[in-house]
């Protein structure tokens, strides 16, 4: 826990309200004024990049195909999979991460949460994602469906450095933890569970990450080699799932964008815009360059771009307290299971679109963030965001499926 002094904001008043509701939508009417332009042009452009189909192919038959698809799994977790995005997201992690470290206000939210360990943090996910493509991408060309070889990236490996801090056998053990239980879980939950049944994969991933990272952290507890938590140090730690208790900013509407675009990076605890405008802006080009090579090749970054939007900043909106009161809340989670699932699932329609969004904004944060609450101290909060992305979307796609206008593709 921060022993810093929470700075508490002011009541808001109903000006302020409105204004971050006008600006929440204005966001979403902007986000889907540009999908429908993103529509209009596929099919208009040369298709300069491989489409996915093809990119998974041949993934593993040459060492620049296999590169590039690890850079894409960075994407993963927001079901973009493009290594222009992947590349777009860590540049822009770094430029986040060196502004902040020099004060810059322009830095935006600090990335990795403002504990100056974004070298090691996304050094170890990318070390424990290589680990994985290379011990389980057979399952790739075996089966010859996606697999989840990503999970590591945005769960075990970052988890643990930000417990126990800076330091190659804290990186080390994190990634070779993270690529050795959380993979084997989701491609079992995946491929024997979530296929068989016709649910989204999404559920396999979560699952896989949660399951592996109580494993990880009650071994970490008994490897004579890992240090005292960051906690037991007295280093002052997140107290959140991902933020730290400090001074908290006016919540304007230029705020509430900016938390908003944030979470689109939260997922591989970045939590930054400068991050996430390169995620989205990669992912954005990518698809100009191929509109069948984003997102599995479907052609719909249009509407999953607007769903995760809409998840966003509902959440934002709805849960705008909460972040006012406790430093950081766990807004994002529909932004990486129920929204982007739905549109997957049931096609690019209007009502799967803004169905799936606030029904993941209104449900997932509180569940997550009641789960986080009861973990130990020494096991990441983050293990809470994943549950309740399993939960959530276990629950929430069925039950669309109900309804008249679901039908799935």
């Amino acid at each position: 826990m921060s022993t810093e002094r929470v700075t508490r904001p002011a009541p808001t008043t109903a000006s302020a309200t409105a204004g971050q509701w006008l600006a929440g939508l204005l966001l979403i009417g902007v986000t889907a004024a540009a999908a429908v332009a993103l529509t209009r042009v596929t099919g208009r452009l040369p298709h300069l990049l491989p489409g996915y189909a093809h990119w998974q192919r041949q993934a593993y038959a040459r060492v620049p195909q296999f590169l590039r698809w690890w850079i894409g799994d960075t994407t993963e977790a927001e079901f973009f999979k493009t290594a222009l995005g992947g590349l777009g997201m860590l540049a822009g992690g770094w430029v986040a991460h060196v502004a902040w470290r020099r004060g810059r206000r322009w830095a935006g939210f600090p990335v990795a949460y403002g504990t100056g360990l974004w070298p090691w943090l996304v050094g170890s996910a990318l070390l424990g994602l290589l680990l994985s493509d290379v011990a389980w991408g057979w399952t790739l060309p075996a089966s010859g469906e996606w697999q989840p070889t990503f999970v590591p990236f945005v769960s075990v490996p970052p988890a643990i450095v930000l417990i126990y801090g800076a330091g190659r056998t804290v990186a080390t053990t994190g990634a070779v933890l993270g690529a050795a239980l959380t993979t084997p879980v989701a491609l079992l939950v995946v491929n024997c569970f979530c296929l068989p049944l016709h649910l989204p994969t999404v559920i396999g991933n979560v699952t896989g990450m949660w399951v592996g990272a109580l494993i990880a952290f009650a071994l970490c507890r008994h490897l004579p080699w890992m240090p005292p938590t960051l906690a037991a140090r007295s280093t002052p730690a997140p107290d959140s799932p991902d933020g730290p208790a400090a001074s908290r900013p006016d919540q304007g509407p230029g705020w509430v964008v900016r938390r908003v675009l944030a979470d689109f990076t939260e997922a591989q605890f970045y939590g930054n815009e400068l991050a996430s405008i390169g995620l989205v802006g990669g992912t954005v080009l990518t698809f100009l360059l191929n509109p069948l090579t984003p997102v599995y090749g479907g052609g719909m970054l249009p509407a999953l771009l607007t769903a995760q939007v809409i998840a966003a900043t509902v959440g934002v909106l709805v849960y705008r307290r909460r972040w006012a009161e406790d430093g950081w809340y766990p807004t994002f989670v529909p932004v990486v299971s129920v929204a982007p699932a739905t549109v997957l699932t049931y096609g690019s329609t209007v009502q799967a679109v803004v169905a799936g969004a606030v029904l993941g904004a209104l449900a997932g944060p509180p569940l997550a963030a009641w789960i986080s609450r009861r973990l130990p101290a020494d096991f990441h909060p983050f293990i809470g965001n994943v549950v309740s992305m399993t939960v959530c979307t276990l629950v929430a796609i069925p039950l669309l499926g109900t309804l008249p206008g679901f039908t799935a593709i």
